[in-house]
């Protein structure tokens, strides 16, 4: 028997088992079709999780990017510290024990190489991607030491402290000239004044000492220490320190002046300014201080006062 007989099949047979293997072929396409499009409890749920899993894969890769290019260990938040820390100091690794992000530190390294500082904690909050919930847990733990300074400046800071002291102890001896003590009468004479001088006198400052030139100037001299006590506010306990030295007043002539240069002296006041004018507009000049006494704007006191000051 040959083998090729062996092998050999009848055409009968033949066609039954092409028809039986395109049955079982139509069958396994109609049967993968229609399961394709069937429907059930599930599919929602499968289609929900391949989106999630395309979205997640797309925020992978954008994560990738941010940091691939990232020298530092991720620390993950479980595992974050919280301790003193100056932002402008802090090494990489402690800013990452602290729970920030390696893209966030890399920007921090970045911004303090360029000589970025952070001086309050509104700087440190603006640090690109800190959320408001970090920033609260960390804000108590941020210190400003102002260690980062160049080592030159703490000279520099004590040279300049050294010369303001210098400076202002300079412009105290100018303001505030050294006091003279309890038992140092030493005197000043009233009619030759000077600011500096004055100021030696206690209780007396800078207002005080041009209210005392100011106000002699406009009486023409003092002719009694007591006049300072016309000043307002004027501290009788200095009031020893002064002495009258020689006089040199200078007169009012009472028939030259007009209302408004009698009225600027502070024994005339306008009212007294215009008897004296309508008197000599009525009666003619004035002879003498006794003429102001028959005038009632003048009492005797004022009159006592004035006579000092007046010539005719």
């Amino acid at each position: 028997m040959h083998i090729r007989e062996f092998f050999h099949i009848r055409k009968g047979d033949r066609t039954a088992m092409l028809v039986l293997l395109a049955v079982t072929v139509l069958v396994i396409v109609l049967f993968r079709f229609l399961g394709s499009h069937e429907t059930t409890p599930f599919d929602s749920t499968d289609s929900l999780d391949v989106a999630r899993f395309h979205e997640e894969k797309s925020r992978y890769g954008d994560e990738k990017k941010r940091y691939q290019n990232s020298d530092f260990e991720d620390f993950s938040a479980s595992s974050a510290e919280l301790f003193p820390f100056d932002p402008n100091t802090a090494s990489a690794d402690e800013l990452l024990r602290l729970g920030l992000k390696p893209w966030q530190v890399k920007n921090m390294m970045k911004y303090r190489s360029k000589g970025g500082v952070y001086r309050k904690a509104a700087d440190f909050a603006k640090l690109y991607g800190l959320t408001a919930e970090k920033f609260k847990q960390l804000e108590p733990y941020l210190r400003f030491t102002g260690d980062h300074r160049p080592a030159s400046d703490l000279f520099a800071a004590e040279k300049s402290s050294v010369s303001a002291d210098e400076n202002r102890r300079e412009r105290d001896t100018l303001r505030y000239p050294v006091k003279l003590k309890a038992d140092e009468y030493v005197t000043i004479d009233m009619n030759h004044l000077d600011t500096a001088q004055l100021r030696k006198v206690p209780g007396i400052g800078s207002y005080f000492a041009r209210k005392i030139v100011d106000y002699g100037r406009q009486l023409g001299g003092y002719v009694s220490v007591e006049q300072l006590s016309e000043i307002d506010g004027f501290p009788k306990e200095s009031l020893p320190y002064f002495s009258l030295g020689w006089t040199n007043i200078r007169k009012l002539n009472l028939n030259a002046l007009t209302i408004n240069q009698l009225k600027r002296h502070p024994y005339i006041n306008f009212h007294q300014a215009r008897a004296i004018v309508d008197r000599r507009r009525l009666h003619g000049s004035l002879k003498n201080i006794d003429d102001l006494r028959l005038l009632p704007e003048f009492p005797d006191e004022a009159i006592s006062r004035l006579a000092p000051y007046v010539e005719f």
